[in-house]
C-alpha cells in the first residue's frame, strides 16, 4: 500500500493551493456584486429558498444559510480534527511546543478585540462585532505565503499553522459563547445525548468511521435548532474521533483521525471555503464613497486587523524572546517576524463568519463588515508580502 504525503506537507500544499482559490473566488464575488444587470441577480440567488423549514428559529433553507450553518459545518469539523491532532500528536502536543503559538495567539486576540472597542466605543449598538478582528484566515494567509515561494523559510509557515490552529481555538470558544441565542433546552438534550453516544463509541475503542460521521448528522441538526450555531456540531464531533499517536510517523493510515482529515481536507479546501466567500464576499461598493472607510464599524474592524493583529503576535514575539520564554522561530529575522505577524491580519473567512453572526439582523452593518475585513485584510496581506519579499533570507 502507498504510504501517503507528510500530514504537514499535504496541510500546508492543500491550504496555500485552497487559500488562492479562495482568492479568485472572493474576487468573483466582488465582481459580480458590482456589475450592473448581474448584480441583483447575484444578491437574489444568496437568498433563494431552497429546501424546507427545518428550524422555525431560522426559517426556510436559503443557499446563503446552507453555506453558513451546514456546509461551514465541515469546514469545523477539519478545523476540530486539526486542533486535536495537534494536542495530542502534533506541534501542540507538550508545553514547550505550546508556548510561542498560545502566547502569540492570545495576544493576537486580544489586542484587535481591544483596538476595535476603543475605535467603536462611541457608537452604540457596535460592541458585539468585538471579536470580528480576532480572527485569522489560515488559507488566504498560507496562500500568500505560497506565492513567495523560498523566501519564506518552512519554519515560519508551521509557526503561521499552529498560531492559526490556537487561534481557531479561541474562534470556536467565541462563536459558542459569544454568539448564541436563546437556546432551546430539549434540542440542546438532543445534542447532548447524540455528543454522549459519540464518546460512549471512543470509549468502546470503535475505529471505523462510518459511525461517528452517521452521528454527527444528528448532532448537526440538534445543535441547528438549539441555538448554538450549528457549526459548533462539527467541532464537537471531531474531538470524539479516535487518533492514534504515532510519533515521527503523522500521516499513520491507520489513525481514524488522519484518514478522516485527510479525506475531507480537499473537499473544504477547494469547495467549503471558496463557496463561502463567494457566497459572503459580494459587498456593493459601487457609487459608495470612499470615506465609508472612516465610518466607525469598517474602520474598527480595519484597524483591529490590520494594526492590532501586527502590535499583538509581534510584541508577544518579542517579549517571550526578550524574557527568555521562547526563540524565535527557526532563527528567524524581526523582519520576517514582522511579515507573519501582518499576514496574521488576514482575518477574512472566520472575520467574515464572524461579523454575520454578530449582526445577523441588520444587513447594513454586514455590508460595513465586509468593508472592514477586505480594508484590513487586503492592507495585511500586502505589507505581510512586501516585509518577507524585502526580508533578507539566510544562506542555506
Amino acid at each position: 500500500m502507498t504510504r501517503p504525503r507528510s500530514m504537514i506537507r499535504s496541510f500546508l500544499h492543500g491550504e496555500a493551493s485552497g487559500g488562492i482559490v479562495l482568492m479568485l473566488a472572493s474576487a468573483l464575488a466582488l465582481l459580480l456584486a458590482n456589475l450592473p444587470g448581474i448584480d441583483t441577480a447575484y444578491f437574489h440567488a444568496l437568498h433563494i429558498v431552497t429546501g424546507p423549514v427545518l428550524s422555525d428559529r431560522h426559517g426556510p433553507m436559503t443557499l446563503h444559510l446552507w453555506v453558513n450553518d451546514a456546509a461551514m459545518a465541515l469546514f469545523f469539523l477539519l478545523v476540530g480534527l486539526e486542533i486535536k491532532r495537534e494536542l495530542v500528536d502534533g506541534r501542540l502536543a507538550t508545553w514547550e511546543q505550546r508556548r510561542l503559538p498560545v502566547i502569540a495567539a492570545i495576544a493576537g486576540m486580544g489586542v484587535p478585540a481591544m483596538l476595535y472597542l476603543l475605535v467603536a466605543r462611541s457608537t452604540p449598538g457596535l460592541a458585539q462585532g468585538w471579536a470580528i478582528p480576532a480572527a485569522t484566515d489560515i488559507a488566504f494567509a498560507v496562500g500568500v505565503m505560497a506565492l513567495l515561494g523560498k523566501r519564506v523559510p518552512a519554519a515560519l509557515k508551521l509557526f503561521l499553522t499552529t498560531l492559526a490552529i490556537v487561534d481557531d481555538m479561541g474562534a470556536v470558544a467565541i462563536i459558542a459563547l459569544g454568539y448564541t441565542s436563546d437556546l432551546d433546552l430539549t434540542a440542546l438534550g438532543g445534542a447532548v445525548l447524540v455528543l454522549a453516544m459519540l464518546v460512549a463509541l471512543n470509549r468502546a475503542g470503535v475505529m471505523r468511521l462510518a459511525p461517528y460521521l452517521l452521528l454527527a448528522v444528528p448532532l448537526w441538526y440538534f445543535v441547528f435548532l438549539s441555538g448554538i450555531h450549528a457549526t459548533v456540531a462539527g467541532v464537537l464531533a471531531a474531538m470524539t474521533i479516535p487518533v492514534k499517536p504515532t510519533p515521527g510517523a503523522p500521516e499513520a493510515i491507520d489513525s481514524p483521525l488522519h484518514r478522516l482529515e485527510h479525506a475531507i481536507h480537499p473537499w473544504v479546501a477547494f469547495g467549503v471555503v471558496p463557496l463561502f466567500g463567494f457566497v459572503n464576499a459580494g459587498v456593493a461598493v459601487t457609487g459608495v464613497p470612499l470615506s465609508i472607510l472612516w465610518a466607525p464599524l469598517p474602520l474598527a474592524v480595519a484597524v483591529g486587523l490590520f494594526v492590532g493583529k501586527q502590535v499583538g503576535v509581534l510584541g508577544a514575539i518579542w517579549l517571550a524572546v526578550r524574557s527568555g520564554l521562547s526563540c524565535r522561530p527557526g532563527d528567524a529575522n524581526w523582519m520576517q517576524l514582522w511579515g507573519v505577524a501582518a499576514l496574521a491580519g488576514i482575518g477574512f473567512t472566520m472575520s467574515l463568519f464572524i461579523g454575520g453572526l454578530a449582526f445577523a439582523d441588520d444587513a447594513a452593518a454586514i455590508d460595513q463588515v465586509k468593508i472592514g475585513v477586505l480594508a484590513g485584510s487586503l492592507l495585511s496581506a500586502l505589507l505581510g508580502a512586501t516585509l518577507l519579499r524585502l526580508a533578507p533570507v539566510r544562506g542555506r
